[in-house]
């Protein structure tokens, strides 16, 4: 009997090492296939040319930025940056061009040397395209960034992001303060105006009682400072310049 449970585990053992052997094989294939694929994307992203827009025309968004490009070789990835917030409000109120504006613009091509061809070949030149168009007359401003790579540009945003979120905090933190210390004065002021009322009709009924009870603490008188204003400046320039007579008016 215990010959063949000794048997039995002997045989058992074998089969588990092959499981394990065959998982370990299957993950080490896939480590390796992963590698050669990272590899591959690396030597892409190498090869990838990126061009910079410094002016992004009205009625131009990346649709229609890549429907032009195309033509010229392949396109990856197109980031346009909004106009400043404030500056569309302006131009909305002026009565100026109402939809997205944008200021720059980044543009992937999947070469490099289609990358300097179409900055070389457009910058300055011409849009054109339909005469109908609204960019017909309008202008490229093209240039091609020599080893610039798409992620210098994420880690870009992402640093003007961390900065414009730092800002807010510090903004809405000091906003904070001065609102709290407001209403502490507030509160502050609040009770003791209460306190004088208070006082004020404690000793009333005293005085109509006539009662010998001893008199109340006496508070120091509540401090309002009184602040000297600056008188306005009149223009004297203004008014001490000579207007055209009567006469030389009604000779003209």
């Amino acid at each position: 009997m215990q010959s063949e449970e000794s048997h039995e585990l002997a045989d058992g053992m074998p089969n588990e090492e092959s499981k394990e052997m065959m998982k370990s094989q299957k993950a080490d294939r896939k480590k390796k296939k992963l590698k050669e694929r990272l590899l591959k994307e690396a030597t892409k992203a190498d090869n990838r040319g990126v061009c910079y827009l410094s002016r992004i025309p009205p009625h131009m968004d990346h649709v229609r930025l890549r429907q032009i490009l195309s033509q010229f070789g392949e396109i990856g990835r197109i980031y346009l940056a909004p106009e400043d917030p404030e500056a569309q409000v302006h131009r909305k109120r002026a009565g100026g061009f109402r939809g997205q504006l944008f200021s720059e613009g980044w543009v992937e091509f999947a070469k490099k040397r289609v990358a300097k061809r179409v900055a070389e070949m457009l910058n300055g030149e011409q849009i054109g395209g339909k005469k109908k168009s609204t960019i017909y007359y309008d202008i490229w401003n093209i240039k091609y960034l020599t080893k610039f790579k798409w992620d210098d540009l994420t880690d870009e945003i992402a640093y003007k992001s961390a900065i414009r979120e730092q800002k807010l905090t510090m903004v809405l933190s000091a906003a904070k303060r001065e609102k709290d210390f407001y209403l502490s004065k507030v509160e502050k002021s609040r009770a003791m105006t209460e306190i004088d009322a208070r006082m004020k009709k404690k000793r009333k009924i005293q005085e109509e009682s006539g009662s010998n009870a001893e008199a109340a603490p006496v508070y120091p008188p509540r401090v309002i400072r009184q602040f000297r204003q600056k008188k306005s400046i009149t223009n004297e320039t203004s008014q001490g310049k000579r207007g055209l007579s009567t006469d030389f008016l009604a000779s003209v």
